[in-house]
């Protein structure tokens, strides 16, 4: 299931987030989200499987953020052309 979580990362285009949720769906089983975040929290690589481009299904970023936390998170997203307000993503227009 690791594997597969991981290559999903790899599909989030610029721009866009993803729910810890949504990737349990797509994994099958939407009850899996927190199944998913204890993954994203042994993510091996940051650069190979961005992970700072999911968030939860209010659109919160991370606290718990691996690679640095909530703020490095926020960087990263912004980075990405998504407008961050109160370390949050409008799901409405950023997600994928």
């Amino acid at each position: 299931m690791k594997e597969k979580v991981y290559e999903f990362l790899k599909t989030i285009p610029q721009g866009k987030v993803v729910t810890y949720g949504d990737i349990a769906a797509y994994l099958g089983n939407k009850h899996l989200a927190r199944v998913v975040g204890n993954i994203l929290h042994n993510n091996p690589d940051e650069y190979k499987y961005p992970c700072y481009k999911v968030v939860d299904n209010k659109g919160n970023l991370s606290s718990h953020f691996a690679f640095g936390g909530i703020e490095k998170q926020k960087e990263k997203l912004e980075s990405d052309g998504i407008v961050v307000n109160n370390y949050k993503v409008d799901l409405n227009k950023y997600r994928m």
